[in-house]
């Protein structure tokens, strides 16, 4: 077996689908033709797992012919149909029917692979109210008392199963049907607990107005709260509308997630698919650690369950990327919507931590350092609004703007005029006396003229800018407020100690770059920033710039070139550093420290899924902001950003994060304080990570 790397099976992913046949009620020689033909469908596609409806191969909506011996005679046949047709077929097939077992009839999901009948699964909540007379017909699960049945002449498993395929532990599915997922604790609950990662839903499930919203809501909950996959089918075309209507919805979900959702009152027969990500559901249960208490205490409900080898075959060897969308921002939702109410979020949050801050302190007064750049501009726009909801003055931010050596004109102009936006007591110290100072103690070679830009010199500045922060604070009975973002701890990209890397609380740490990027562009177009007038200054109002000018500031900030401005420019005033230069683009380094720091991802899945967002600009969704480029890596360029973020992340970088300031942690995506999502040894080396990485190709296609 190949480890093809452009294959999604070979990076614990699976591609599943749920099929929604036309039907026509009492005929089972045709729903069966219809099933097959979609099945073959989704295995030329590549798919492992194929669900179809509740009691599809009769028709649901079959009520008293169910108990017509030549009806269920045909339903037999039927599935031998599909059982001979999927000896062709790679992937498992879900198919709903009526079975018989000793003088009783259930309503069942009968799972096939290659040629052969797998398990079956009875209904466990037979509804018997409104519309549904189910147990005019059927019998539940739990009057089966046994454990195997008799069909189309061989004994197959009966009851709670799980099955597992053999080529992939971690795709374990279980079969529930259309009311057991209604209820307050579903069956499929416990086959999570029991293993199953993916749930299957065979429903028939008619439709009335809002049921379509509340399935989602359903659906959505029950893989959330079972950190699995939720693959939900329902009947369509061709049911009897004698007293019901039916939509066919079909939707996948992964925990919580939509994946795909077909189009309802289709008058077709039609397949949804979608690329679940088994690895993450494993991993999210190894880190939600009540996953695991849970299993303990549903100890006997779990031991109910066997888990049965399904023969399937993955296409392993085949090219097959992935066809889910893969977001280039994982910490920005591309949708506008969206992502104005994550901005908003988490504006608010950096606002109200600030605010108990100061609160707990009895502290009203903050000092920042003002660089023009972009996290110190979010940071003053956080401490702007605090003021502004504390009730107090705008004077009361103590911003310092510090010219060094490097520092250009571009961001001292932009630092002035964000502070006079602001409405702030804006000062200027000019850093490089005590600089100078300092190098000439330490008889460094610049203090004599030379050009050496070594990182002493470097630091030198960075820590006279926190110095003077922090003795300022201590004369004006002030905190200290930091402005380095996650992105930058990540990396290690700041200086240790006396540096940006100190503060007294930092309203940044758990925000990555690409969304402080995002968040100074909503301030911008949404006007919370407001103007110095609306704060009660005790000079009065003295903002002089319109809100458009204000909005031109912030828009300036995004468009400069990202440098921490230590090492002189050389010509035309720009900055000798880039910092991208040095680590990497942020847009790729976020999306590496997401999905390491978030779910613990080898590199070389981090490097398919980043090949799988960023190789082509032009698919998929981009926020429509004009502050980014629409740039595309091939994985030579992801392999060689990823190598610079796993040495800086796992190698050199710890020890700072070891000991960072308090600072609010945002989002799901993780924080790196030592005192919530990470705790990690200060000397652990990089070999592991940079040697999975090694087995990543410089072509994908190779």
């Amino acid at each position: 077996m190949t480890n093809r790397f452009l294959n999604l099976y070979n990076h614990d992913f699976a591609r599943v689908a749920v099929g929604v046949p036309q039907c026509r009620v009492a005929d089972p020689a045709f729903n069966a033709a219809q099933t097959i033909a979609l099945a073959k469908q989704a295995d030329a596609e590549g798919a492992v797992l194929v669900a179809f409806p509740e009691l599809g191969i009769p028709a649901y909506s079959c009520e008293d012919l169910f108990q017509q011996r030549a009806l269920l005679d045909a339903c037999n046949a039927a599935l031998a149909d599909i059982v001979a047709a999927s000896r062709e077929l790679g992937a498992a097939l879900i198919v709903g029917m009526p079975v018989r077992v000793q003088q009783r009839l259930f309503n069942c999901a009968v799972v096939v692979a290659r040629g052969r009948i797998h398990g079956v699964v009875p209904k466990t909540y037979l509804p018997n109210y409104s519309e549904f007379y189910e147990a005019r017909q059927f019998n539940a699960a739990d009057d089966a008392g046994v454990d195997t049945v008799m069909l189309l002449g061989e004994d197959v498993p009966f009851g709670s199963l799980i099955f597992e395929a053999a080529d992939q532990p971690l795709l374990r599915f279980h079969c529930e049907i259309c009311e057991d997922v209604w209820v307050p604790v579903p069956p499929s609950s416990f086959a999570a607990l029991a293993g199953a990662t993916v749930l299957v839903n065979l429903s028939a499930s008619n439709v009335v107005v809002g049921k379509s919203a509340y399935r989602h809501q359903l659906v959505a909950q029950q893989s959330a709260r079972c950190l699995a996959a939720y693959l939900y089918t329902s009947a369509g075309q061709g049911e009897s509308t004698t007293d019901l209507a039916w939509d066919g919805q079909a939707l996948i979900y992964e925990n919580g997630d939509l994946l795909a959702e077909s189009e309802r009152f289709a008058s077709a027969s039609h397949l949804i698919f979608a690329d679940v990500d088994l690895e993450r559901l494993a991993r999210e249960r190894m880190h939600q650690t009540t996953f695991g208490v849970s299993v303990r205490r549903h100890a006997d409900e779990v031991a109910r369950f066997r888990t049965i080898k399904v023969d399937v075959t993955l296409p392993r060897e085949a090219e097959l990327p992935l066809a889910r969308a893969i977001g280039r921002f994982p910490y920005v939702p591309a949708d506008a919507q969206r992502r104005d109410e994550r901005c908003h979020e988490v504006y608010n949050i950096q606002v109200q931590a600030l605010m108990q801050r100061l609160a707990s302190s009895k502290i009203q007064k903050v000092v920042i350092g003002v660089s023009g750049g972009l996290d110190s501009t979010h940071a003053l726009l956080v401490c702007a609004k605090v003021m502004d909801r504390l009730g107090l003055p705008r004077a009361n931010i103590l911003a310092y703007t510090m010219p060094g050596f490097a520092t250009s004109e571009r961001t001292l102009r932009q630092a002035r005029e964000l502070m006079e936006a602001v409405g702030c007591t804006a000062r200027e110290i000019d850093i490089r006396p005590s600089c100078m100072q300092m190098l000439k103690d330490l008889d460094h070679p610049f203090a004599k003229g030379e050009e050496v830009y070594d990182v002493t010199f470097e630091n030198v500045q960075a820590g006279e800018r926190t110095n003077h922060l922090f003795r300022l604070a201590n004369h004006l009975g002030a905190i200290v407020i930091g402005t380095g973002d996650l992105s930058e701890l990540a990396l290690g990209w700041c200086t240790y100690g006396v540096g940006d890397h100190m503060s007294h609380y930092n309203v940044n740490a758990s925000v990555p770059k690409t969304l402080i990027m995002h968040l100074v562009r909503w301030v911008a177009e949404t006007g919370q920033l407001g103007g110095a007038a609306s704060a009660k200054s005790a000079k009065g109002a003295r903002d002089s710039k319109d809100a458009g000018a204000r909005r031109n500031v912030l828009i300036d900030i995004l468009e400069t070139e990202i440098s921490p401005e230590l090492v002189p420019g050389k010509a035309n005033g720009a900055p000798e550093q880039r910092t991208e230069h040095f680590i990497g683009p942020y847009e790729l380094q976020d999306f590496n420290l997401y999905y390491t720091l978030r779910f613990g991802y080898a590199p070389r899945k981090v490097a398919f899924l980043s090949w799988s967002a960023w190789h082509d600009a032009s698919t998929g969704r981009w926020p429509d902001e004009g502050h980014l480029s629409r740039n595309a890596y091939d994985l030579v360029a992801i392999k060689r950003n990823l190598r610079i973020f796993l040495d800086r992340f796992f190698r050199t970088s710890q020890f700072k994060r070891s000991c960072i300031p308090n600072a609010p942690k945002v989002g799901t995506g993780g924080s790196l304080s030592p005192r919530g999502d990470w705790r990690a040894p200060s000397d652990s080396e990089s070999v592991v990570w940079l040697a999975d990485l090694e087995t990543v190709p410089d072509d994908p296609h190779a």
